[in-house]
């Protein structure tokens, strides 16, 4: 069984390759649904555009991200394509099979949060509005 631990996640923005990111959320496929009542009353479903959620990528806020790519990618929302793969891995770390990518705008940064009272990692953020 596959731990959510063996997976190399790697991002890049507007051709800029941001390197290895620690965390990947969503990017789920799904559809809309369509179904219409028959005469009868019985049902039929059919189907619908598929549509592919959000893409959230975190990785600790460290020096080389806070001197060069923080505001550099503030600058960016809304405007530029990012590419973001998920390669699986053995317990060894050795990639196998196909990464899963997913491709779209940049639509948020989100900046770490501060709290004078915690030593919780502090994670900068990007979401990916995602190309269906």
């Amino acid at each position: 069984m596959k731990r959510q631990d063996l997976f190399i996640v790697t991002v890049s923005v507007d051709g800029r390759d941001l390197g290895t990111w620690d965390k990947k959320q969503g990017g789920e496929s799904d559809s809309e649904e369509t179904t219409y009542k028959a005469g009868g009353g019985r049902q039929i479903a059919l189907g619908g555009s598929k549509t592919v959620g959000n893409v959230t990528a975190s990785v600790l806020f460290d020096e080389k991200i806070a001197e060069g790519v923080y505001h550099w990618l503030e600058e960016r929302v809304g405007i530029v394509d990012c590419v973001v793969q998920q390669q699986p891995t053995d317990a060894k770390g050795k990639a196998f099979g196909r990464p899963i990518v997913k491709t779209g705008k940049l639509k948020k940064v989100t900046p770490p949060d501060a709290d004078s009272e915690s030593s919780s990692a502090a994670l900068i953020e990007i979401e990916i509005s995602c190309n269906a």
